[in-house]
């Protein structure tokens, strides 16, 4: 487990060097605010198309070379951004990186093989918590590297940095990471007969109340992902602000939401329940959303940002839990991969939308739009709520589950 939390560690950080980049990269070539969100978008659904195809592989060749070929192909995508010289290579780079980016379910599959089910939340945990500790480091070491001045940030050294880094997780799952799948069960799985997502959504859709919670994650990452796509070019045109601040501030939101999904979320949904961290965190982030256009002096971003994290981290191991617990017991995986499908489809539909809506309607729409989106699914929580049954404070509460790239 130990080496698996390194090769997460290393490799998240990596990733998460490019975030606050982005935006300002995409710009850099002349790109228009709904151009940008499709660069962002791009990531995710090149991710959301390989997803299954990186799953059946793992399953049938081992979880091994699976991590070391996504990892190298990472490697690889880094490389072609850092030596971008127009923006078509940027939009390739970043789907060869999505195409590439089966190493975290592969690290999750990883734990499932190795675990039991008594410590099986104690080894996610640990990959969610690379996870998050990458998310914190990366963007604030990106953002040192790129520099304060938008005109004229360094957006080579940041794409070799991460390149260097996943490079390192190939070599460390190379050298020191056993397999963990036995050949006779890949054998078997490759026996097994496929079953495509859309099935796996219908017959999600089909279970009751796990269809309304399926969409309200999705809305929510929807809402989330094109804050990302947007806030970096808002605080430009509304402060100056270049990639260094907003690797700070996202930085920020990366702790917060490390914080309160390691440690917050049980505690709380054992004395409220899952349903009401739900609906609490809809308001959370539809006020964070009204908050962040609201801001006259970059002193106020902070607690804006705040309330943001706290709703979107309130939300999504809840709303997660929820869903694990309302399959049955053989289906819960199938549950979590539909949802992650509906979260990873929210990353690539939410940036376009948020980019639209910026170039055409104003920087400050996109966060107005989301907070209404998010009333939305705040009465959609209030209607789940009253159409189950009763419950005890933590009767659904299962171990809080990593947000997604």
């Amino acid at each position: 487990m130990a080496i698996l939390f390194l090769i997460v560690f290393v490799d998240l950080v990596g990733f998460g060097l490019i975030i606050p980049l982005l935006p300002f990269y995409g710009e850099h070539f002349h790109a228009t605010p709904a151009t940008v969100g499709a660069l962002m978008a791009i990531y995710s659904l090149a991710q959301f198309v390989a997803a299954p195809i990186w799953g059946r592989l793992s399953d049938r060749i081992g979880r091994k070379p699976v991590l070391a070929l996504s990892l190298a192909g990472a490697t690889l995508s880094y490389l072609w951004l850092a030596f971008a010289h127009e923006l078509w290579m940027l939009f390739a780079a970043r789907a060869l990186g999505g195409f590439m980016a089966g190493n975290i379910a592969t690290a999750f599959a990883y734990v499932a093989d190795i675990t039991t089910p008594a410590n099986r939340a104690k080894g996610m945990g640990m990959v969610g918590a690379a996870f998050g500790l990458g998310f914190i480091f990366g963007p604030a070491i990106g953002g040192v590297l790129a520099g304060h001045d938008p005109a004229n940030a360094d957006y080579v050294t940041p794409a070799l940095v991460a390149a260097a880094l996943s490079g390192t997780a190939m070599l460390l799952t190379l050298v020191l990471l056993p397999e963990s799948l036995a050949k006779d069960v890949r054998e078997a799985h490759a026996a097994l007969p496929r079953r495509n997502r859309w099935q796996m959504l219908a017959e999600a859709l089909r279970r009751p109340g796990v269809g309304r919670l399926i969409l309200l994650a999705f809305l929510s990452t929807f809402v989330f992902a094109g804050m990302e796509t947007t806030f970096a070019m808002w605080s430009r045109r509304q402060f100056g602000w270049g990639p260094a601040q907003n690797g700070w501030l996202f930085a920020f939101v990366g702790l917060i939401s490390a914080g309160v999904q390691g440690s917050l979320v049980g505690r709380l949904a054992r004395r409220f329940g899952e349903p009401r961290l739900i609906s609490s965190g809809a308001v959370l982030l539809a006020l964070g959303m009204l908050l962040i256009p609201m801001a006259i002096h970059p002193a106020l971003l902070w607690p804006a940002m705040l309330v943001v994290a706290l709703g979107f981290s309130l939300m999504t191991p809840s709303l997660n839990s929820m869903v694990s617990l309302s399959a049955g017991s053989g289906v819960q995986g199938g549950m979590m991969g539909v949802t992650r499908s509906a979260t990873t489809l929210a990353r690539v539909l939410g940036p376009g939308f948020a980019g639209l809506v910026f170039e055409f309607l104003g920087r400050d729409w996109p966060f107005f739009t989301g907070a209404a989106i998010m009333a939305a699914v705040l009465v959609l929580a209030l209607g789940a709520i009253s159409s189950r049954p009763a419950a005890e404070p933590g009767e659904l509460t299962g171990p809080p589950h990593p947000s997604r790239r």
